[in-house]
């Protein structure tokens, strides 16, 4: 079974911050594998960088993190997932379209939910209140907050 954690979660489930134990714990409670998609590579990478650069790991901490995670990958803790990028364009602008106004959701955040829905996941893991929000009127169980 394929579940679906944002990138924050997994930032502070392989990096350590506030939010580490809480994303530990989470982890052991979590039924099935956190889905990993192309969103998160490039976000992840970035916001491991963006540590860095705020002084707030070394690039030693940044490579440790980042090997953490791959090594998960290889294990099948986290599972690689594809979404049609039409399909995943097609639910990020309905999400859009009947929630932002609303809710001041950004982009990255509907993408994230427009791909746990095109994915059939139930759960979404986070711990960003307005991204929770986007996901619950979507549907899905929210977890992490």
């Amino acid at each position: 079974m394929i579940t679906y954690a944002d990138t924050g979660f997994l930032c502070s489930l392989y990096s350590h911050d506030a939010l580490s134990q809480k994303a530990s714990a989470a982890m052991t409670r979590i039924e099935g594998q956190p889905a990993f998609l192309w969103i998160h590579q490039l976000e992840f990478r970035n916001a491991l960088r963006l540590r860095v650069f705020r002084k707030e790991i070394t690039p030693a901490q940044r490579d440790a993190s980042l090997n953490l995670l791959l090594a998960d990958l290889a294990a099948g803790v986290l599972v690689h997932a594809d979404v049609p990028h039409n399909s995943l364009m097609v639910e990020a602008e309905r999400l859009s379209a009947s929630h932002s106004d609303r809710l001041g959701t950004r982009s990255l955040d509907i993408l994230h939910v427009a791909a746990a829905l095109v994915l059939g996941v139930k759960e979404f893991h986070t711990f960003d209140k307005r991204q929770a929000k986007l996901a619950k009127a979507a549907g899905l169980k929210v977890k992490g907050l």
